[in-house]
């Protein structure tokens, strides 16, 4: 399961993949793995082909494997191919596979692929589906609906990897502060004096790299600012140029960022801090609060003394409160059209408590299934105001965010500058992939 996009980033080798899953069943000449009691299936089984980017040498990847081992041998109708592929190539192999006609069944996949795929025109429509199971209402009703376009549920959420403010509550009371800031002003006044009272800067942001925009994305947000506007044709826009006082806050986000850096809120080196880093450093406990994800808590086995005083609180606002909320889909494609209702069974159980209570008990897109641990409940409170991307392609626009986020940082272009780049940047991308509106 991935716990970040940009965290288990990893290249598996066929041969590795082979060997670690070889006792979950023998492998065909295609490498897919496939269950040891395919041949007790009955005539009429329905193959299935599932692509997914598990970490077979990981305790999750283990035990995935084997609850998808359990459901396979469970069904004498439904045999489930398992194909390990990592993130880093997924994308690709699936858009060959559109290409030639031969997409898996069900893949999991990354949130910013959603627009691009529909695009395509590859994805099921699963509205029906969905509204006829009789768990539908466990799971977040604006987790579903960022996964509908146009009324069409066009996908399925595998895991939820909500953002929330992690913070060192040790080094907060040694620069005098019994709670974490709760507004940007708040968080700038702080900065400067947690500096000077315990050598350690207050903040860190993922200045480059393919988190940036997850965290740029969220300050817009509280700026109540989307990246590209669905209008009434259907297709998108962004309207900050046309709209002075979207560009008047938009400006304010970029300065924000600037006076991170100027206040010593965050490290110099920040503005080129990847994922890595970002993580890194406030697991060691190098400064005092961070915007990240749950998977944290795996740093506390390396570092358990650093990480002992970890506390969590919603992020610092501007006007209001939101935070990104990352939904790692799952896809369900047009294949072969009498192998959905196979597939869509497959989906249930993925989707299920059981897989989802032992797969994602701190992640889970269920709001029935969560750990009473504040990695767990406290990072699904903040479920209502997490924001996503937009339905649209978003390869040139992710890309465009960072390069907006080095004008601001590494050039100190001034913040409506970089406002007014970014805007037409966007609609520059969404006029490529032909999303741009005319209105």
């Amino acid at each position: 399961m991935l716990k970040s996009k940009n965290k288990l980033s990893f290249v598996l080798a066929t041969v590795m993949v082979l060997a670690l899953l070889a006792g979950c069943g023998s492998n065909d000449t295609k490498g897919n793995v496939t269950s040891s009691n395919a041949n007790k299936k009955s005539d009429k089984v329905v193959t299935i082909d599932f692509w997914s980017a598990l970490d077979p040498s990981s305790e999750e990847g283990r035990t995935i494997t084997k609850l998808v081992k359990e459901f396979d041998e469970s069904r004498d109708d439904i045999d489930v191919k398992l194909q390990v592929i990592s993130y880093d190539i997924m994308h690709d192999k699936l858009v060959a596979a559109f290409n030639a006609g031969d997409a898996p069944d069900i893949s999991w996949g990354l949130a910013e692929w959603f627009g691009e795929f529909n695009k395509f025109d590859t994805l099921l429509d699963l509205t029906d589906y969905f509204n006829s199971w009789e768990e539908k209402d466990k799971f977040y009703g604006n987790v579903i609906d960022s996964l509908t376009i146009d009324g069409k549920l066009k996908a399925l959420p595998n895991y939820l990897g909500i953002r929330a403010l992690l913070y060192h509550e040790d080094t907060l009371k040694k620069a005098g502060y019994d709670a974490p800031p709760a507004t940007w002003d708040e968080l700038i006044a702080m900065g400067p004096v947690i500096k000077e009272k315990t050598g350690q800067e207050a903040y860190g942001i993922a200045g480059a790299g393919v988190r940036s925009p997850q965290e740029l994305i969220m300050y817009l947000a509280q700026k109540d600012l989307v990246l590209a506007e669905q209008m009434s044709d259907g297709k998108y826009k962004n309207t900050w140029q046309d709209n002075p006082d979207q560009l008047t806050k938009a400006a304010e986000v970029f300065q924000f960022y600037q006076d991170l850096l100027s206040t010593g809120t965050i490290k110099s080196d920040a503005k080129t801090w990847g994922w890595e880093e970002e993580d890194q450093n406030f697991a060691l406990d190098q400064y005092a609060m961070v915007v990240d994800g749950s998977w944290i808590e795996t740093y506390g086995a390396e570092h358990p003394d650093e990480m002992a005083d970890v506390k969590i609180a919603a992020p610092p606002y501007s006007d209001k409160a939101a935070t990104f909320m990352e939904i790692a889909p799952l896809y369900m494609y047009k294949t072969k059209i009498d192998k959905t209702d196979a597939t869509w069974e497959f989906a249930k159980f993925l989707l299920g408590a059981e897989y989802q209570s032992a797969v994602n008990l701190n992640e889970a897109p269920r709001t029935d299934v969560v750990s009473d641990s504040q990695w767990g409940k406290d990072f699904t409170a903040l479920a209502d105001s997490g924001v996503v991307f937009p339905s649209v392609s978003l390869g040139s626009i992710t890309t465009a965010m960072q390069d907006a986020l080095a004008k601001g940082m590494l050039k100190n272009d001034k913040p409506e500058d970089v406002a007014k780049w970014l805007s037409q940047a966007i609609n520059d991308s969404l006029k490529k992939t032909d999303e741009l509106s005319a209105d």
